[in-house]
């Protein structure tokens, strides 16, 4: 997760326009297991941020 992370401590998400072009770099089939991840409420819940970006770029 670091890579969409601004900070070390992965407290402060990098904007879209940088999130977005860290998750396209990854392969495909890594970015459907992630937003799989982000379906499942005990992964969205500690994570909405994160998800709520993945899903918005996931077309969800």
């Amino acid at each position: 997760m670091a890579p969409f992370y601004a900070d070390s401590a992965l407290k402060q998400l990098k904007p879209m326009p940088e999130f977005k072009k860290v998750f396209m770099a990854m392969p495909k089939e890594k970015q459907n297991e992630v937003h799989r991840l982000c379906q499942d409420a005990a992964m969205s819940k500690p994570h909405a941020e994160f998800c709520a970006d993945v899903n918005a770029l996931a077309g969800s």
